[in-house]
């Protein structure tokens, strides 16, 4: 493989590690915001129960997620220098926003939350942990419009001295209709991946209680209420994913049409057109015109416009359109371009990626909705479901809406090669920017110094694996009753932390109820 090829896979494996824990933090802190805003609100001391529970999870997943995301700013230095001295310009605004203003907040305020247990009144403290959740849903936006300006630039001119793009209205970036989408549905899909984690830790400890004959308490009641919050979150989430997808859809055969057609091995222009159900042929090869599918008539012209008999272009008409305008060929200029100087250009990305990665998201976002049914089905009534391939599926599928993030995130970056930013198509061709991913690369880099990174960023992102899964399956095989010091029937009453840190558990000492992070 040459240096962009290394980079590309060192690019994938990195970030696709770090997005498994994003959807989780903004997920779950949503929920143990809810869960923390029940117990106020109520007193109950399940709600308190769940808010430590799962807490300890989110805090977990929030450290490490930290961790691995700090390694993607040295990435983009070591091997994406000319990607970004291009971005610069628009990435600098966002990126310092996200960090000075929403990663601040969110570290500063969950600190707050994890130190001020007794020791703050407790609607302050419950603000504290709505002002981490909501500084960690602000972060995302701003990468979110950062990444969806390179899928459609806005708001910047071209420098004619050094070729780059000039931002010149940053609201426009900001307001920018692919980031509006992108963001609805990254926020909806985050909420499926925690409503899955608390179905499937939850029917487990369910059925674990039944078979060990244990009573009805308020353990008992901190899974039935995970279960069924879980389960009706991952079922609304998911109908919203369906529609904040739809619109994604649609702006992306306006933006990026060659990607609605590699996603669908459309090859040639349909209409009506048919969407892809199953293809077999040659995808791997790229040679659009071996592969053969399954379809359902009408349904792309839908999903692409609006109506079931407009025509959607294929491959080979979009390569051929491409071409004319952006050139056969990459310009033979070994010093910007490296091997793929004078080399012909590939408009299509690579078929098997994109038809499989778009069908891989929608099918796991399906498998996790089910899950969802399924669980509150089985958990109505006050039922308890004993069937062990219900249960242990309902635990495996937790992995589902992983899967479909993490590959709706490849079908989104695959899908627009060979460009790193995208042209915009409402822009006259002679005004657009665009940067090919072949000339994003740093210049000078040696591939032995690629592979060197490579390896030892899996090294180091394998062993925070390991720790993950470590700690986060200590967490749930011990429950909710170590280490949380919560109210159990028949103690003492119990106050909130400002009114007793006795009584709540919360005097630093063994029953603190986030130990682990002190």
């Amino acid at each position: 493989m040459d240096v962009l090829d290394i980079a590309r896979w060192q690019f994938g494996i990195t970030t696709v590690y770090h997005f498994l824990m994003v959807p989780l933090t903004i997920g779950l802190g949503v929920l143990v915001a809810v869960m923390h805003t029940m117990w106020v609100r109520t007193d109950k001391p399940e709600w308190l129960r769940m808010t430590r529970f799962w807490g300890r999870i989110y805090l977990i997943n929030f450290v490490l997620g930290v961790a691995t995301g700090l390694v993607q700013e040295f990435q983009f230095g070591l091997a994406w220098s000319e990607y970004s001295r291009f971005v610069g310009d628009v990435f600098g605004s966002l990126l310092a926003l996200e960090a000075l203003l929403a990663f601040f907040l969110e570290s500063t305020f969950l600190g707050l939350w994890i130190f001020g247990w007794g020791r703050i009144p407790k609607k302050l403290h419950l603000a504290a942990l709505w002002a981490a959740v909501i500084g960690s849903i602000v972060s995302a936006y701003f990468i979110i419009a950062a990444n969806s300006w390179m899928q459609h630039p806005v708001g910047v001119v071209t420098d004619d001295g050094t070729g780059r793009p000039v931002q010149v209205d940053f609201l426009a970036v900001l307001t920018n209709n692919t980031a509006l989408a992108a963001f609805s549905h990254a926020i909806v899909a985050a909420l499926m991946v925690a409503g899955a984690l608390l179905v499937g830790i939850g029917l487990w400890h369910l059925r674990r209680r039944k078979l060990a004959a244990q009573p009805k308490d308020v353990d008992d009641l901190v899974w039935r209420r995970s279960v069924r919050l879980g389960g009706w979150v991952s079922l609304v989430a998911f109908v919203l994913v369906a529609l904040t997808g739809d619109w994604q859809g649609k702006l992306m055969y306006q933006q990026q049409p060659l990607k609605m057609s590699s996603a669908e091995a459309l090859c040639d222009t349909e209409a009506p057109a048919s969407f892809s159900i199953f293809a077999w042929g040659k995808l791997g090869s790229n040679e659009c015109d071996d592969v053969h599918s399954i379809t359902v008539p009408y349904l792309l012209s839908y999903l692409a416009h609006g109506d079931f008999s407009t025509a959607v272009p294929g491959v080979n008409e979009l390569q051929e359109e491409y071409a004319a305008v952006y050139g056969e060929t990459y310009p033979d200029d070994p010093s910007r371009f490296g091997d793929k100087a004078g080399q012909p250009i590939d408009y299509a990305p690579v078929l098997a990626v994109t038809y499989w990665s778009f069908r891989l998201m929608i099918g796991m976002g399906a498998v996790s909705a089910a899950v969802a049914a399924y669980a509150l089905w089985a958990t109505r009534r006050g039922r308890v479901p004993t069937s062990r391939i219900g249960v242990h599926g309902a635990l495996l599928a937790v992995a589902a809406p992983f899967v479909a993030n993490a590959t709706g995130w490849i079908f989104t970056e695959m899908g627009r090669q060979p460009f790193v930013v995208h042209p915009n198509p409402d822009v006259p061709v002679e005004d657009q920017v665009y940067f090919f991913t072949a000339q994003a690369v740093s210049p000078g880099i040696s591939a032995a110094e690629v592979w060197t990174s490579l390896g030892a960023l899996t090294l180091v992102y394998g062993a925070l694996a390991v720790v993950e899964l470590w700690l986060i399956t200590r967490f749930v095989r011990a429950g909710v009753t170590t280490g949380d010091g919560a109210p159990t029937p028949g103690s003492p009453p119990q106050g909130h932390p400002d009114d007793s840190r006795h009584d709540d558990g919360v005097s630093g000492g063994r029953d603190d109820v986030l130990s682990f992070a002190h």
